[in-house]
């Protein structure tokens, strides 16, 4: 049975579940520290996802980002990641219908995300949960 709660409390296991994660992300990602663990769950939506069947071992996460511009506040999931041996039995969904609960407890009008064409299970997990392909042209602008 899959568990989804709000992380609250960094740990040595939470550190350890996000170094065995985000590699299977992103392969050019850094790995965030404790104090970046720390201060992304300060903010109240960053979930985690726990399999009671593997003594409540951390097997995926997900980033909710909300914020407030002008025309009402508006939330973006982030970061979704399910431990590869894992995948297709329905924890992504967990995670993004939890942020959601949480983006409408926050006041969101919106809920918006992005994903790689390439990660098509992820594309349909999105569209079976209710999200709608936009008309959009995404643009990034590279600091480093």
């Amino acid at each position: 049975m899959i568990v989804i709660e709000r992380l609250t409390d960094v740990t040595d296991e939470v550190v350890a579940a996000f170094q065995f994660l985000i590699p299977q992300l992103s392969s050019s990602s850094q790995i965030p520290e404790r104090e970046q663990i720390a201060e992304i769950a300060s903010n109240d939506s960053l979930f985690i996802a726990r399999d009671t069947e593997q003594g409540g071992r951390i097997v995926g996460s997900l980033t909710l980002v909300t914020f407030r511009i002008p025309t009402g506040v508006r939330s973006w999931i982030e970061d979704v990641v399910v431990d590869q041996a894992l995948r297709g039995k329905g924890i992504g969904e967990a995670l993004t219908r939890a942020g959601l609960e949480r983006a409408a407890e926050l006041g969101a009008r919106t809920v918006d995300l992005t994903s790689r064409p390439s990660r098509e299970a992820a594309n349909r997990l999105y569209q079976r949960v209710g999200f709608k392909p936009r008309e959009s042209n995404l643009y990034r602008y590279t600091i480093l």
